[in-house]
């Protein structure tokens, strides 16, 4: 008898359309060197049709597009290739930032403090409790990943929930909510650092004013309103529908060991005398770092070097750990830790150099003023200005986010282009980025070429066999649909309150 093919659903032929389309998309590092000769490509067609628009920066001055396959643009383009690699706005940065997490991560601090926060909340308020740890563990950048969702599985599975829904629970809030925090994290000054580039194409001077923080306040609330979302979500939709669990699991819910306390109970005392002696550098009067002028905490060099900052209150409080619990037995293991990290970087470190390039070449041939200039003449021309060009952003986001997973690539292409293009329109770069941040993270948990979405396949197929792509990302597109909605109005409601996104960050740019 002839085998019965089961006919796929809409919503299935959809997914088989968008693993199949994002299969056949390059690596990212390879995308930006195609991009990077893209751009050479435009700014010679461009330049022949002797485009010039004045200069937004300098008044009464003009700019043209400066050709890269002219006998100059070759000559800058063999003569730069080292300065863009270096310059890319991201890489110290990040790599900085990382130094700190890395030891934070790798003795075991951020693993023990995690699982000790979610086995020590009351059972009624554990999904709660699973979604803010979540959220809260993007502080160690992709640490989230590996700990939390198998944590959340086992969890549910020994209480007698399903693990899958405890699995998608703990991944939706580390993916779903990674953009939102109550600390800074490595997400900040990387798309911080892009975002200020941007800017600095249409409004040197402003740029010059922008921060890591930019949008701190914003990340603070959302945090907590993804908290209840999440929540909701997983006991009203998610959890309801797995129904009951019916199969074998095996694994033993791991409890923090007296040893590991200790090491938690001294880092925290650690960080709280980092961040006070780091308090001493700015609030005082007489503080080395503190600024001038009205604001003189928010404009002070203090606010310039939060990267620092950051990499101090990350490496300390790890190094405690390490040593009170014998993970860190000499110098010797602390620079394992740290060469670890940064041989765990060694992607970024390489996409680095060709997203460099790209972003070099975009802003030295004028192409992305010119066209922000333009765009935002068309939208205004159009009257597609205020809440219409922000949801129309959203859904291209949302959209590129399913073909492309890294959010730093989408970013450095998108940023060049719409930070420009929303200055142009009165949004302020800060607004941008924090438009981006919204609809790049809800939508991350249902996009195949997330880097961890093989993992977490991999983590749910220990309990159910069948799972692959289409069941996660149907597991996962309720978190995605309330998520985005949610964020999204709480968003526009900010907009209209006019508060500001975060240490002098408005929401308007006034040139």
């Amino acid at each position: 008898m002839a085998e019965t093919v089961e006919k796929k659903g809409l919503f299935q032929r959809f997914l088989d359309v968008i693993e199949k389309v994002g299969n056949k998309l390059p690596h990212p590092i390879t995308l930006f060197a195609i991009l990077a000769i893209l751009v050479m490509i435009a700014s010679a067609i461009v330049a022949s049709f002797d485009v010039v628009v004045e200069d937004p920066a300098e008044p009464g001055e003009t700019l043209e597009v400066f050709n890269l396959l002219s006998s100059e643009g070759i000559e800058y383009i063999f003569s730069s290739m080292v300065d863009n690699f270096i310059g890319f706005a991201p890489l110290g940065v990040v790599l900085a930032t990382m130094i700190g997490i890395g030891v934070c991560e790798r003795s075991g601090l951020i693993s023990a403090a995690l699982r000790g926060f979610v086995l020590s909340i009351p059972k009624r308020l554990l999904t709660a409790g699973l979604v803010f740890a979540a959220i809260m563990s993007s502080v160690a950048s992709d640490a989230g990943y590996v700990v939390l969702p198998p944590l959340g599985a086992v969890l549910y599975a020994a209480l007698g929930r399903h693990p899958l829904a405890g699995l998608a629970t703990a991944f939706a809030g580390v993916s779903g909510g990674f953009s939102a925090n109550l600390f800074l994290s490595a997400t900040d000054p990387m798309l911080a650092e892009l975002t200020t580039q941007a800017a600095a194409t249409i409004d040197p001077a402003y740029a010059e004013t922008m921060n890591i923080a930019m949008n701190y306040w914003f990340i603070i609330v959302s945090t907590i309103v993804l908290t209840f979302v999440g929540t909701w979500v997983s006991e009203k939709i998610v959890e309801p529908r797995l129904g009951t669990y019916k199969g074998d699991y095996t694994g033993e819910l791991e409890n923090v060991k007296p040893i590991e306390k200790k090491g938690i109970l001294w880092s925290v005392l650690s960080l709280l005398v980092s961040a006070g002696l780091m308090s001493l550098l700015v609030v005082p009067e007489w503080g080395p770092m503190r600024g001038e002028g009205p604001q003189p905490i928010i404009d002070s060099p203090f606010m310039d070097s939060l990267v620092v900052v950051l990499l101090f209150l990350f490496l300390i409080p790890g190094l405690v750990y390490g040593i009170v619990t014998k993970e860190i037995k000499s110098d010797k293991d602390v620079a394992n830790q740290m060469t670890d990290t940064m041989a765990s970087m060694g992607m970024f470190i390489v996409l680095a150099f060709t997203a460099g390039q790209f972003v070099a070449y975009f802003n030295e041939t004028n192409l992305g003023t010119i066209i922000g200039i333009y765009g935002g003449e068309l939208l205004s021309n159009l009257n597609l200005d205020g809440f219409p060009v922000l949801i129309g952003f959203i859904i291209l986001v949302a959209l590129i986010n399913l073909l492309i997973g890294s959010a730093s690539a989408k970013w450095a292409m998108l940023a060049p282009v719409f930070v420009p293009i929303m200055m142009q329109i009165g949004y302020s770069p800060e607004l941008t980025q924090a438009v981006y941040r919204v609809a790049d993270s809800a939508t991350n948990i249902i996009t195949p070429l997330m880097t961890y979405f093989a993992i977490i396949i991999a983590f749910a197929q220990q309990y159910d066999k069948k799972v692959g792509i289409g069941t996660l990302i149907s597991t996962m597109l309720p978190f995605s649909i309330f998520f985005l909605i949610t964020w999204t109005i709480l968003l526009f409601v900010w907009i209209f309150l006019g508060i500001d996104l975060g240490p002098n960050a408005p929401i308007y740019y006034n040139p």
